[in-house]
């Protein structure tokens, strides 16, 4: 029997505070990689038959439920979720932050260790306090190449 062809990798996207759904959209166009907005609400999305919106319920978690049950060994999880990532990791997947910082099993214990700790901060601040650095060209680039190499390595 010949070697069929791989199935195509599937992004699935944390959507709701995405900043890069359309740099998505475009390199899965190129990888021919099927995308699955998964958002608490609608999203608009492209109108291209690889792409789709699964909107959940409002319960808490429920997006990240859906991403979490659906990811795979073919699948690249673009989530800020820190706890997100560890569960798609666990279940074989691919993941990236927005900015394109890659999260693997040997990262993501001190991902998960510096939400801690960072939280444990910010409630000692009453408020006070920044929030993450705005979101730069810089990042969009590294993501965008991020997520070229990780389709490139499903292909």
């Amino acid at each position: 029997m010949p070697n069929q062809a791989p199935e195509p990798a599937t992004i699935l996207v944390d959507a709701d505070a995405c900043p890069v759904k359309e740099e998505i959209y475009r390199v899965a166009t190129r990888h021919k990689a099927q995308v699955r907005v998964v958002s608490n609400s609608p999203f608009r999305i492209p109108d291209n038959p690889r792409v789709r919106r699964v909107v959940v319920d409002d319960g808490f978690d429920a997006a990240d439920n859906w991403i979490a049950e659906n990811a795979g060994p073919r699948s690249v999880v673009i989530t800020g979720d820190i706890l997100l990532a560890e569960r798609c990791l666990k279940a074989g997947a691919q993941v990236l932050a927005h900015n394109g910082k890659s999260f693997d099993a040997a990262s993501i214990g001190t991902a998960i260790a510096t939400r801690a700790i960072m939280a444990d901060l910010r409630a000692g601040m009453d408020g006070v306090g920044g929030g993450p650095p705005p979101f730069s060209k810089a990042d969009r680039s590294r993501f965008l190449q991020a997520l070229d190499r990780v389709l490139v390595g499903l292909g």
